[in-house]
């Protein structure tokens, strides 16, 4: 390790010292002693949404360019680049959020090695091995690097299962995959016997592949590694191009991907870009490198016959967003399914098991048809009771991401199972909510055991035949005496409306906690977390309410409706939403990713302008440079009408919130 190392502290006027030169001194026998490190860095401040246009190495001279420390973005473009910088350090839960491999490549591309932390995010960690970057949470190291000192290759082995160890060994995926497919490297076999199992355990053991090739083992436990067969394979316009780049440099121009027929690709993210992009980034040519990941998607799409969910041919917008489309088309109960989304899964609210890949995890799955998986445990969810009127899915999840248990790292790669009465009663898309945003947990996945109501749903939404259906979901539960790693208990009645406070979705408190009100210029309803048929069915709720009551939405205010399906839009035209949705003052958008990505309307566009957003994530930068609060679609709605954060109280119980229970 021939370089220097840069300190992500929180101070940025310490980041600037480095980048102009000067090393930080490190304590590593006295860590009490040292500056405090940036925690929580998410890949949106590692690579901003912006930079993944880039899909080469140009995206090297961008690495950390989003980083908000203190009330600064201390590192500009080039600046890593031009430290001659080896290892990166930070504090806890490193490359939350997006499953985006532009940022360790970026890292990567800009000479970074070795990125320590004291914690690691599942899909981040696994993009930095795919690509051959080294992980760590021994702050020992630096010492060693810093004398010079060889270290050895088993220092980022050690704990690693087999695979992994072999992957780390041969400096990445795509090499490690080739030595398999020649018998060259070792491939432990799955010998668990027969053992209490979760659902997700269950799913797992039906797709491993023996060594003869054989998929389905007996049973797995935990820490079992292997190659899982997919039913499914996703990814959308912000992937696809970079893996079709690794794919035809590896593979070849012509070479045919494995199963065609289950593999699918999404224009979901960028349709409304140039709405919102701005006349520095159009001069970046920023517009332009966005118009050639569609290019690149559809040519590639074209010459192997995959399945490409696009644009709208007669208006603006998307057939609709990856995982919108996925739950309501194709997704079924056991199935094993990846996409190239950290929200891949959404579709656990159907009993599928679906998880988030990387770049490099997706082109190699085209030619294998299976991923790398190592068994993960799971950490149970049961929300008992009954939920007040206006508590929803999301208060539910906001609720749970404020936990210590879970703001500390403690969930990571676990997959979580959410069950109890208050989750029962939740109908399908509610429960994609939870599901969905077990990626903001750091969850290997989210699930929902699969019952009636899953049975309605495929009846009602795929047309499926009820017997069919009913069988499909047979054995797929948990087993009683099934181990967990941890149980989370709440009562559903404990909950009020929650909201998220700026800077990160683990900021929950109640809305009846903010201490003075809070004026809002944007709320945004739409995404893949909050833009389904339900979600509508709370804006259209709220809405209604006020138009009864002579109200509409404020004039200090704009609302923002996104549909996430042509679905979804369908059902609004069906239940007559648009004439409330108009009449009340919203604005509607066509499907699309848009706000969230900071890549459509509803995004903001001062430091001081607050929004409230259904979506998924607040992270700094994320969408936009205001002060963004998340909160359920229903308090949502109840914001926009009344111009400040606010609790929505149906006409037909006013609560009195004088107790926060």
């Amino acid at each position: 390790m021939q370089g220097r190392i840069l300190f992500l502290t929180e101070d940025p006027q310490l980041i600037k010292r480095q980048l102009a030169g000067a090393d930080l001194a490190w304590d590593t026998q006295h860590p009490e002693r040292n500056p405090k490190l940036r925690d929580d860095i998410s890949t949106d401040e590692i690579t901003p949404a912006h930079i993944c246009f880039f899909f080469d190495e140009t995206l090297g001279e961008f690495p950390y360019t989003g980083l908000k420390c203190g009330n600064e973005t201390p590192i500009k473009r080039g600046d890593v680049k031009r430290g001659g910088f080896v290892a990166s350090v930070s504090g806890k839960r490193r490359g939350k959020g997006s499953s985006r491999e532009q940022s360790p490549y970026a890292e990567m591309s800009a000479g970074i090695k070795l990125v320590i932390a004291e914690n690691i995010e599942r899909i981040y960690k696994q993009n930095c091995q795919n690509l051959g970057v080294l992980t760590s949470t021994d702050f020992k190291l630096i010492d060693k690097i810093r004398r010079g000192e060889e270290i050895p290759l088993s220092q980022f082995t050690e704990g690693e299962d087999e695979i992994t160890r072999q992957v780390i060994k041969y400096g990445g995926l795509f090499p490690f995959n080739v030595a398999r497919l020649q018998r060259k490297v070792f491939l432990p076999p799955i010998d668990t016997k027969p053992r209490p199992m979760t659902i997700g355990e269950k799913i797992i053991a039906c797709h491993m592949v023996e060594a003869s090739g054989k998929i389905g083992v007996e049973a797995v436990k935990p820490g079992d590694t292997g190659f899982a067969r997919t039913d499914l394979r996703f990814s959308h316009e912000y992937v696809t191009p970079m893996a079709a780049i690794f794919y035809e440099h590896y593979l070849g121009k012509d070479e045919p991907v494995n199963d065609a027929a289950s593999i699918l690709f999404f224009r979901d993210h960028l349709t409304f870009l140039d709405e919102v992009l701005s006349e520095e980034k159009r001069k970046m040519g920023l517009l332009d490198l966005a118009t050639q990941l569609k290019l690149k998607q559809e040519d590639f799409a074209k010459s192997r016959g995959i399945r490409l969910h696009g644009e709208l041919v007669d208006r603006k917008g998307s057939e609709g967003i990856c995982h919108s489309i996925i739950t309501e088309t194709y997704a079924l109960p056991g199935q094993l399914n990846v996409g190239s989304d950290s929200h891949t899964p959404h579709a656990g609210a159907v009993g599928c098991l679906a998880f988030g890949i990387g770049t490099t995890d997706v082109f190699n799955s085209w030619f294998t048809r299976d991923v790398r998986v190592k068994v993960p445990e799971s950490v149970q969810v049961v929300i008992r009771g009954k939920r007040r009127d206006n508590v929803t899915a999301k208060d539910f999840i906001l609720k749970l991401l404020a936990m210590d248990y879970i703001r500390h790292g403690k969930a990571l790669a676990k997959v979580i199972e959410y069950s109890g009465e208050a989750i029962e009663a939740l109908g399908v898309d509610e429960r994609a909510t939870m599901t969905n945003m077990a990626a903001e947990i750091g969850g290997f996945t989210g699930i929902v055991v699969p019952d009636q109501k899953v049975v309605e749903f495929l009846v009602e939404r795929r047309g499926m035949n009820r017997t069919e259906a009913g069988t499909m979901i047979e054995g797929l539960q948990s087993d009683p005496d099934a181990h967990y790693a941890h149980i989370i208990e709440l009562n559903a009645a404990d909950i009020y409306p929650m909201v998220a406070t700026p800077g990160d979705p683990g900021n929950g408190k109640f809305v009846r906690e903010l201490n003075t009100p809070v004026p809002v210029e944007i709320a945004y309803g739409g995404t893949c977390t909050a833009g389904k048929n339900e979600d509508m069915d709370m804006y259209a709720q709220v809405l209604r309410d006020a138009l009864q009551h002579g109200k509409r939405v404020a004039d200090s205010c704009k609302f923002y409706i996104q549909f996430g399906s042509q679905q979804t839009r369908e059902y609004c035209v069906r239940k007559g939403y648009l004439e409330v949705f108009e009449k009340a003052g919203a604005h509607v958008i066509e499907p699309s990713c848009g706000a969230c990505i900071n890549a459509g309307p509803g995004v903001s566009t001062r430091p001081e302008q607050v929004v409230i957003s259904a979506q998924n994530r607040n992270f700094p930068g994320r969408s936009g440079p205001g002060l963004m609060y998340l909160a359920s679609p229903l308090t949502v709605a109840a914001s926009a009408v009344a111009g400040y954060i606010t609790e929505y109280q149906p006409s037909t119980v006013r609560e009195h919130a004088e107790t926060c229970g």
